[in-house]
């Protein structure tokens, strides 16, 4: 694992490592969960985390473009989980109430030869895999 990869982990560790106040929202707590649970997961810790609007998504690249190759986990009211993608316009995979639940599923749609992160963008990761597959 890079250290941007672990830096990053880090980062989203500290953010969510913290306990919820009474002005954060109610999705706090269930996506600071969601956080460690996928934290534990090598497989998962191996890729570079990004979240935004209540979403936990992994990328195959260390830099922005990131790769939309892996499913992402959203975080739903009631403590509940959704896992989609790895496209946005992919109809939603399932719902869990388990965080649990959710990273497995991702796990299991893993693309082949996952990992470790790629340092650089999505462009010079096709370009990378283009010509170790082309040898």
């Amino acid at each position: 694992m890079t250290n941007i990869v672990e830096a990053a982990w880090r980062d989203i560790m500290a953010t969510y490592g913290e306990p919820s106040r009474p002005e954060d929202s109610p999705l706090w707590e269930p996506f600071a969960k969601l956080v460690r649970v996928a934290h534990a997961e090598p497989l998962l810790r191996q890729l570079f985390p990004w979240t935004g609007m209540w979403e936990l998504h992994f990328s195959r690249c260390t830099d922005m473009d990131y790769t939309w190759d892996i499913p992402y986990i959203g975080t739903l009211s009631g403590g509940r989980h959704c896992v989609e993608g790895p496209h946005r316009s992919v109809p939603r995979i399932a719902e869990t109430d388990s965080a649990q639940a959710a990273v497995a599923m991702v796990i299991d749609r893993l693309p082949p030869r996952c990992g470790p992160a790629f340092i650089g963008d999505a462009g010079e990761l096709a370009a990378y895999e283009k010509a170790r597959d082309s040898r």
